[in-house]
């Protein structure tokens, strides 16, 4: 506070006691630095020391150890929380589940086949699967099936615990899936191999029976999750693929933040499907009417062999058959004639060309007639035209023949035997089938991923297949939700995701500074704004002599007490002259301008040196009374608002 005085004694004389605006709203802006600077001061001071004081006469060497010990232990940050992995386990009846913590691939077959129309080199399914952890792992202990290799084919599946199969229970198939490398072209989609005799797992292939097809696939620039099934036509005994409509959702983060996400597939026995990721629906629909082709035919065809009669007539318009061509149409009349009105100016100069060779090229050197012919020069503009209107044979202009009508033609006219146009008809669809339970598809009985990568190091993890939704739920808050959980703790701060953003997208920092330069800026105007204006101004505009401003400023604080006095002085003196001009007034009728010009400056002066001395006193009080008071400045403010009103 012996400081604060300090720059307050010094800040006062020719800020607070001037009467210039902006001087003022200066004062209170240092005074709310100053004040908010100390405030901190001294809350630091008792976060740090608390209730102890230090005896520093006493043991000096002993404070500066332990400020020296306590200062990094006070700098440092808070450690962030830390999240304990615990393997999820099934709260309710799962045909599967797999989270690979044990750490070994037991109860998954690796296959042996080759894949059909390949070359040899590439033909095989030797891609490379381990169990491990991911790479920037935020849950030691958390293992999972890595795709290892790149550019290879891999297959590897299971056995469920026991044969799905569709009635009156909901399929519910969900698994995690984190792209580590990012992902260029390949898919992280596993099958639910169908249940058939032929079914061998050491021979799992691309041609391998299916159920349905579901996961996350990228090719080029193409981001999808497919929902693939395949539906048995009841007539033929035929499989079809069905596929889903396309989700409205933007896929694309899920393949490039290098994040787990999770994938979720919900069908119901409705025929109903949700498809989430992240718990989040992100396509729904129902299997009658939002899957291409439909599972069901139409009921009508078109009769592949009906065909247009010779006789149709599909022509709407036709040319009008009575219209005859006028007499005076001339077909042979041309689009342009030449302008017989049209002048040569003046001027033009018919003998000069309107090109001319170049008087100052030379041969080059090495130019050989025989080889490169004779050597001509180059042609440039005539000089001579330049200045003229212009030059060569001179040519009437063309113009647009006023009698030029082009062929004649009829004019169209509405077909009297139109027809239409010709379709053939429908009949009914012999191979027509009306299947309103698509829901009840295939059972079956082992889960695999079949896959083609350009990129490596994909990780999958948590499979669960049940017909309970809340179950599946479960078994996500205690695997995904822990994964979340420690990447959030792991994650920096507002600061740090914003610096991250500004790396990706540069542009950022233009919002960024924008954002933290226009709270400064409006600081700045708050506190440098305000019209300046001398003490001149306070006075009227008038010929009568005037106070030296500059000179009342540089006067000290020793003058203060002879102003006060010169200032009753005068404030007597302006009495009486009031009381001697109303006699005059009175008697004559009449003063001077010039009297009662002088007569006001004086009352001005004496209005405007009271209230200095009452703010300089109001000043003094409000700081000694605001101390160390956080609140010192809004009272120094508020006293100094009331003595204005």
């Amino acid at each position: 506070m012996v400081i604060l005085a300090q720059v307050a004694e010094s800040i006062v004389p020719t800020g607070l006691y001037a009467s210039s605006t902006m001087e003022l709203k200066w004062l209170l802006c240092v005074t709310l630095l100053i004040l908010g600077l100390v405030d901190v001061q001294t809350h630091d001071g008792e976060d740090d020391h608390g209730d102890d004081v230090i005896d520093i006469e006493d043991d000096l060497e002993d404070g500066v150890e332990e400020v020296e010990e306590t200062k990094p232990e006070a700098s440092s940050p808070p450690p962030s929380p830390k999240v304990t992995y615990k393997p999820p386990v099934p709260t309710g009846e799962v045909y599967f589940v797999e989270n690979f913590d044990k750490g070994t691939l037991e109860g998954w077959v690796l296959s042996k086949a080759k894949k059909d129309d390949t070359d040899d080199d590439i033909a095989k399914y030797d891609g490379k699967w381990e169990v491990e952890e991911m790479k920037d792992t935020k849950l030691p202990g958390d293992k999972g099936l890595v795709l290892i290799s790149r550019a290879k084919h891999h297959a590897i599946s299971a056995k469920l615990t026991k044969p799905f199969i569709f009635n009156t229970k909901p399929l519910v198939v969900q698994y995690e899936v984190n792209f580590q490398n990012g992902i260029e072209c390949g898919g992280a989609y596993v099958k639910l191999l169908s249940k058939t005799p032929e079914l061998n797992l050491d021979q799992f292939h691309d041609k391998t029976a299916y159920t349905i097809m579901f996961g996350p696939d990228k090719c080029g620039e193409d981001y999808k999750l497919h929902f693939i099934f395949r539906h048995k036509n009841p007539q033929t005994g035929k499989y079809e693929e069905k596929h889903a409509k396309r989700p409205d959702a933007d896929l694309k983060t899920y393949f490039t933040d290098k994040k787990t996400h999770l994938y979720t597939l919900v069908l119901n026995p409705d025929n109903s499907f949700e498809i989430l990721v992240d718990q989040t629906v992100v396509n729904s629909g129902n299997l009658l009417n939002d899957v291409t082709p439909a599972v069901n035919p139409p009921r009508e065809i078109e009769d592949p062999d009906d065909q247009k009669p010779e006789d149709w007539d599909e022509r709407p318009k036709i040319p009008d058959p009575d219209a005859v061509k006028p007499e005076d149409w001339d077909e042979d009349a041309p689009a342009k004639i030449s302008d017989d009105d049209a002048v040569k100016p003046e001027g033009w100069l018919d003998d000069e060309p309107e090109y001319v060779a170049d008087p100052d090229a030379e041969k080059p050197e090495d130019w050989d007639e025989d080889m490169d012919g004779e050597w001509e020069a180059p042609q440039i503009a005539n000089p001579k035209c330049e200045s003229a209107p212009g030059c060569g044979i001179w040519q009437r202009p063309m113009i647009d023949n006023p009698n030029y009508k082009g062929k004649w033609k009829p004019p169209m006219i509405d077909n009297p035997n139109y027809q239409g146009i010709w379709k053939p008809r429908k009949i009914p669809n012999p191979d027509f089938f009306e299947d309103l339970e698509p829901f009840k598809m295939t059972p079956f009985t082992a889960v695999g991923l079949e896959l083609w990568s350009m990129t490596s190091d994909i990780f999958f993890d948590n499979f669960i297949i049940c017909t309970d939704r809340v179950v599946a739920e479960d078994w996500a808050n205690d695997g995904w939700g822990l994964k979340k959980a420690a990447d959030g703790a792991a994650e920096p701060g507002v600061v740090g995701q914003m610096m991250a953003a500004a790396e990706e997208r540069p542009w950022l920092w233009v919002v960024y500074i924008l954002t933290v330069a226009l709270p400064v800026f409006l600081v700045v105007l708050f506190c440098c704004s305000g019209k300046k204006q001398t003490s001149a101004a306070e006075y009227k505009k008038t010929d009568a002599p005037q106070p030296d401003v500059n000179e009342e400023k540089e006067e000290g604080k020793d003058k203060a007490d002879e102003e006060e006095e010169e200032e009753e002085e005068e404030a007597e003196s302006n009495e009486d002259k009031q009381e001697e001009k109303q006699k005059s007034d009175a008697d004559v009728g009449s003063a001077s301008q010039e009297e009662e010009e002088e007569e006001d400056e004086e009352e001005e002066e004496e209005e405007d040196g009271k209230p200095t001395s009452e703010v300089k006193a109001t000043f003094w009080c409000s700081l000694s009374r605001s101390g160390d008071h956080v609140g010192g400045p809004l009272v120094i403010f508020n006293d100094y608002i009331s003595l204005k009103k």
